[in-house]
């Protein structure tokens, strides 16, 4: 079962920190791209995810991260698809508007093989996750 709660935090923008709880795999991540979609509907622009309490991901689940770091690329329009490949591809890109936090180290290493680490940050604590922003 997958559970989710969030909760804004006024850093230098207002931040959404989306707490997942359990394992996010092809059975739930209808679910969790619901949810991530619900929150960027109703304004959210910045947003923390924190997997503290989740101990495994699959690809469904980082279909959803994915998805959630384009829409957000697109809501802010900051940098055509040519310009950002170009960042990418030098590690000169992190996004600005979506970020990670308190992987387990298996949880980490999916990220990481997915190439995620690449255009995403990822941190080990929320507190330096939010100062990021």
């Amino acid at each position: 079962m997958l559970e989710f709660s969030s909760k804004t935090i006024n850093a230098q923008v207002p931040v959404t920190v989306i707490s997942l709880t359990g394992s996010i795999d092809s059975s739930n991540f209808k679910t969790f791209q619901e949810y991530v979609d619900g929150q960027v509907e109703q304004g959210a622009r910045f947003i923390l995810l924190n997997f503290e309490k989740v101990s495994h991901i699959s690809s469904a689940g980082l279909r959803v991260v994915h998805n959630l770091f384009n829409n957000l690329r697109n809501l802010h329009n900051d940098i055509d698809d040519d310009e950002l490949r170009k960042k990418m591809s030098t590690g000169e890109y992190k996004s600005p508007y979506v970020k990670l936090t308190n992987l387990a180290q298996n949880v980490a290493d999916v990220f990481n093989l997915g190439g995620f680490d690449i255009y995403i940050q990822i941190f080990s604590d929320e507190e330096s996750a939010l100062k990021s922003f």
